[in-house]
């Protein structure tokens, strides 16, 4: 609740009184904290099934130039200013590994492990269990094979949420999106879907914190699994605003996914050897 602190302009104030004005004023009004959860627990099929007879790490753990694409993923948040405190679901057998790399790192924020799901779903409910959240903070959930998120979409979203209390990253579809029937014979187109009403949607996906644990518990209560976190809160009646992501925001799911993303690594690092030139 907020604290309104009347004063008297008209009596003189020591410095002490003035001190302690301004610390009853400060604690009056809390800093809001931005939380993001990476759900980190999956085991990547798509990837592992492109190397049959080959063991394989999950896809999180796939290396880009040397590091595992999850390490990359933190690298962005550690640096936007903005972001408190990130807590990452994992499976109990790659939790040691994890610890190993971020020891390493020497990243600034504070990095917390959760044990993850048997699905994203559940994953995402274990790290918002475990916050320490008031209603009105913010919780960021990215994908953990989303390296290439960039400054601008992190703080859009952020903003988004502030302004509208949900708010999730996404780019305008541009191929032609058709719905269909499936059938024995295989898929029969039933309409076009008009594309300038079809957003493609990505993450950070951002919530208040009350907002998002209501929905949670809510499709936990029903048995409900969604596709991502906003369609929990769609379901319960909220609305979701989009803000502009970008087409550089891949998520990297396949062997050919890699192969753009080492592109994408290639330049990212020629631009910042070029600005500290």
């Amino acid at each position: 609740m907020s604290k309104i602190v009347a004063v008297d302009s008209t009596a003189p104030l020591l410095h002490q009184d003035l001190c302690s004005l301004l610390r009853e004023v400060y604690t009056a009004f809390p800093v809001m904290k931005v939380f993001v959860i990476v759900p980190a627990a999956g085991l990547g099929t798509r990837m592992s099934a492109a190397t049959p007879g080959r063991k394989t790490p999950s896809k999180q753990f796939f290396e880009l130039q040397g590091t595992p694409i999850l390490i990359h993923t933190l690298r962005k948040f550690d640096e936007c200013d903005c972001v408190s405190e990130i807590v990452v679901a994992l499976r109990t057998n790659e939790t040691a590994e994890f610890q190993s790399l971020i020891a390493r790192e020497r990243l600034r924020k504070p990095i917390r492990v959760v044990e993850g799901g048997e699905h994203r779903q559940m994953s995402v409910a274990n790290a918002l269990r475990s916050l320490h959240a008031a209603d009105d903070d913010i919780v960021l959930v990215h994908d953990a094979v989303r390296p290439f998120v960039d400054q601008d979409t992190i703080v859009g979203v952020v903003e988004g949420v502030k302004k509208y209390g949900a708010a999730i990253a996404g780019i305008p579809a541009v191929d032609t999106v058709k719905q269909v029937d499936r059938t024995a014979d295989g898929a029969v187109v039933v309409a076009t879907v008009p594309r300038e009403r079809m957003v493609m949607a990505q993450t950070p996906q951002g919530f208040r914190f009350a907002m998002i644990k209501a929905a949670f518990d809510e499709a936990l209560a029903d048995g409900f699994l969604g596709t991502d976190e906003a369609s929990l809160v769609e379901r319960k009646g909220g609305t979701v605003h989009v803000v502009m992501g970008s087409p550089r925001n891949i998520k990297i799911t396949t062997p050919a996914d890699l192969d753009l993303a080492e592109l994408y690594l290639s330049q990212e690092e020629h631009r910042r050897v070029g600005l500290s030139g």
